[in-house]
């Protein structure tokens, strides 16, 4: 047998940049109200070839999901890991949210799995594990961060790490939202320092 009718032809687009665009499709208009020609017209591919290489509409919804939590999810909690300086690694988090939040390159708005991902929880499967697994994840490296600095003695034995993990996450959230609704970067910043004060109180 030709092994090289076997193998077929080879993929001629960026796999990854294809899903970068699909997700961005899906954060604009929704799993439900992203059409099928919608997605394969910003991926710069035809509709059989989006299933050989995604498999259909729901898998590719999932791996825009994981793509979120591998690429931009992680954006601000590699400046809050690599900022030595703890109160600078808080403040260094948050403005990279802010940005984020009302600069994004793809010109949406507020979190992926917040403000488009969320919203499916419950009618697209797959999904809600999705979720839970990046909020645990981004929970428990937080939380790593502010351990470390404990065992720094920058900060002290009782400082609950878990807890100011999740606060700060949920800030992350808030700001997020407020990007959806159209707050400024400016708008945001104002009380930043307060914010960065609190949860390192």
């Amino acid at each position: 047998m030709n092994d090289t009718k076997k193998m077929g032809r080879p993929r001629t687009f960026d796999g990854r940049q294809a899903l970068m665009a699909a997700m961005n499709v899906f954060w604009a208009k929704g799993y439900d109200g992203a059409s099928l020609k919608d997605l394969t017209k910003a991926m710069g591919i035809s509709g059989p070839s989006m299933y050989a290489a995604f498999g259909d509409k729901r898998e590719l919804f999932l791996k825009t999901i994981d793509l979120y939590g591998d690429v931009d999810g992680c954006a601000p909690i590699v400046v809050f890991e690599g900022e030595p300086d703890i109160r600078l690694a808080v403040k260094g988090f948050l403005e990279e949210v802010i940005v984020y939040a009302t600069a994004h390159e793809s010109g949406a708005k507020g979190c992926f799995l917040a403000s488009s991902v969320s919203a499916s929880i419950g009618e697209v499967d797959g999904v809600k594990e999705r979720v839970e697994k990046a909020i645990d994840d981004t929970d428990r490296r937080l939380a790593a961060r502010f351990d470390l600095e404990k065992e720094k003695k920058v900060l002290p034995q009782t400082f609950p790490s878990l807890e100011r993990a999740r606060l700060l996450y949920d800030i992350r959230q808030g700001y997020m939202f407020r990007g959806r609704a159209g707050w400024t970067a400016e708008a945001m910043r104002q009380d930043l320092d307060d914010r960065v004060s609190m949860i390192l109180a």
